[in-house]
């Protein structure tokens, strides 16, 4: 069967700039740009660039002299003005300067919009809508029209809906694109209604949805099947209020469920570093439960279903994890069974089976760890530690002979100071050596980290590449106050490897000593195998 071309629309750089906590420079819309053109994205709408935005003036000026290889840089804006002509609308005017070969303007179709917030008649507004359509299509570029409250004009008015259309279908619009703006229709609603656009009008159908009622994805794929064949959407569904049709999430959809090309040959295996990518642009932390991008989407904990997963992944899986650039991942937590340390082993000691009594042994450790408040499922490198010392293979680098943590402030003006002391028997080929060192640092747990890697260094100078990532601790225990258990979760890197080691105790700073030492034994061992 041949496969549907639907051509994919990005609104990250002006939609998706609409949400909380989202902003972009002008860097940062051309660096995103220019990924999502090399991504295979076929529209990417840069802004809106007008009088009042003077970042997204810049970004359209810069954009022009940009090698765009597929994507078509679109700028975004409104209808004219009530009581004008479109020669009069400066903002009109702004769109033609932007130079964007694509120009998609709005323009309200539920009656509610045009006679009370906008203040004028239904006539005038489709005169504003098919004269603002034909102004900018006389300037040469692509033109599509985004019917704004689209199905909420429907219900209130089918008629008027439709007639919008016809207005910007009649000043010359490519695209009509179907608009859930405020995010509250259902799919089947949308699906019936695609359907009769598609029917009556002879340019393409697009759909834009936003996700209030949780189904901006949903609603799009269904206006797909209706014949829809533009969707509209942002990378990882940055939006106003709770965002817009995920794309990430869509398009895979489209391409493995729906018999759909959306991207060309190769794109979809880079979906998931795009994602991550955009939310470090973003400074936002990724969400790793979402759909086929996330972390957790091929994530495997429970006993039996990593079980079944081992021997056959399609029995938990709906897709294959590299189809779209991820990874399955086996979690070890206390649901874990004898499959699931067997696999997070493997690579310590390829020999090993589910029969070695070793096994039963790490599993009890772990299962009775995870009720103390330990975490292992991202924390794999103190799983390794763990799992070493079972089998009798742990190295002993160096022993704890005491160490000290000074927190202390001079005046209420002055910013608090922490000293660490660290002393350590070093296990070394020749010998054991004592050394003591002390520190100061930013914070308790800073100033610890620098006193143990003094200690170190001398004899495993690898820790001088090793560097701390991020830091969590959780309180395990609410109803304690302040003397329940805390879990400390670090992070460290080294050349592009990133490992996760855990800590539990009634106090931070020996939790966090037990993920520090994990780190750094992990890094040294780890860097010695290489």
């Amino acid at each position: 069967m041949e496969r549907l071309k639907v051509s994919v629309y990005d609104t990250t750089l002006r939609d998706g700039c609409q949400a909380e906590g989202i902003s972009f420079t002008v860097e940062d819309k051309l660096r995103i740009a220019r990924r999502l053109d090399r991504m295979g994205i076929d529209y990417v709408e840069g802004g809106w660039p007008n009088e009042t935005n003077p970042r997204d003036q810049e970004v359209f000026a810069r954009a022009r002299d940009e090698d765009w290889q597929h994507a078509r840089f679109a700028a975004f804006g409104s209808t004219r003005r009530p009581g004008i002509v479109p020669e009069d609308d400066t903002q009109l005017g702004f769109l033609v300067d932007s130079g964007a070969p694509v120009i998609t303007i709005f323009g309200k179709s539920w009656d509610l919009h045009v006679t009370d917030v906008l203040g004028t008649t239904i006539e005038e507004n489709l005169q504003m809508i098919e004269d603002s359509m034909a102004f900018l299509k006389e300037s040469g570029a692509e033109v599509i029209f985004d019917a704004e409250h689209f199905f909420d004009g429907y219900r209130a008015d089918p008629e008027f809906a439709m007639e919008c259309l016809e207005a910007a279908q009649r000043g010359g619009a490519e695209a009509l694109v179907l608009c859930d703006t405020n995010g509250g229709s259902l799919p089947l609603f949308i699906r019936e209604v695609t359907a009769e656009a598609v029917e009556r009008f002879d340019v393409p159908i697009g759909i834009h949805c936003h996700n209030d009622a949780g189904l901006a994805v949903a609603n799009t794929l269904l206006s797909v099947e209706a014949g829809a064949t533009q969707v509209q959407g942002t990378i990882n569904g940055y939006g106003e209020r709770t965002g817009n049709a995920n794309l990430c999430t869509v398009i895979p959809n489209l391409e493995l469920k729906m018999n759909a090309q959306a991207l060309p040959e190769g794109g979809l295996e880079r979906l998931t570093e795009l994602s991550r990518w955009v939310d470090e642009v973003a400074l936002v932390e990724h969400n790793e439960r979402a759909p086929y991008v996330g972390a957790g989407s091929f994530a495997h904990k429970g006993g039996m279903h990593v079980n079944a997963v081992l021997k056959t992944p399609t029995s938990f899986e709906h897709v294959e994890p590299e189809t779209v650039g991820n990874e399955r991942r086996i979690l070890v937590s206390d649901y874990s069974g004898g499959s699931t340390i067997v696999h997070k082993l493997r690579h310590v000691y390829p020999e090993v089976d589910r029969k070695d009594p070793r096994m039963r042994d790490v599993l009890a450790e772990v299962k009775e760890r995870e009720h103390r408040g330990y975490q292992y499922e991202a924390a794999e490198a103190s799983f390794e530690l763990l799992a070493r010392r079972v089998f009798g293979d742990y190295p002993e680098l160096f022993e704890l002979q005491g160490f000290r943590v000074i927190m202390g402030k001079h005046s209420e003006d002055e910013d608090p100071f922490a000293e660490a002391t660290v002393q350590l028997a070093l296990k070394l080929p020749d010998g054991t050596q004592s050394v003591h060192t002390a520190s100061m640092g930013d914070g308790p747990v800073h100033a610890l980290d620098s006193a143990l890697r003094k200690a170190l260094v001398d004899h495993y100078p690898e820790i001088t590449e090793m560097h701390l990532v991020d830091y969590k601790v959780r309180v395990l225990d609410a109803t304690e106050g302040t003397g329940g258990a805390v879990r400390v979760l670090i992070q460290t890197r080294n050349n592009g490897e990133t490992w996760g080691t855990v800590g539990v105790h009634e106090n931070i700073i020996e939790a966090s000593w037990q993920a520090l030492t994990d780190s750094f034994v992990y890094g040294i061992v780890n860097a010695r195998q290489e």
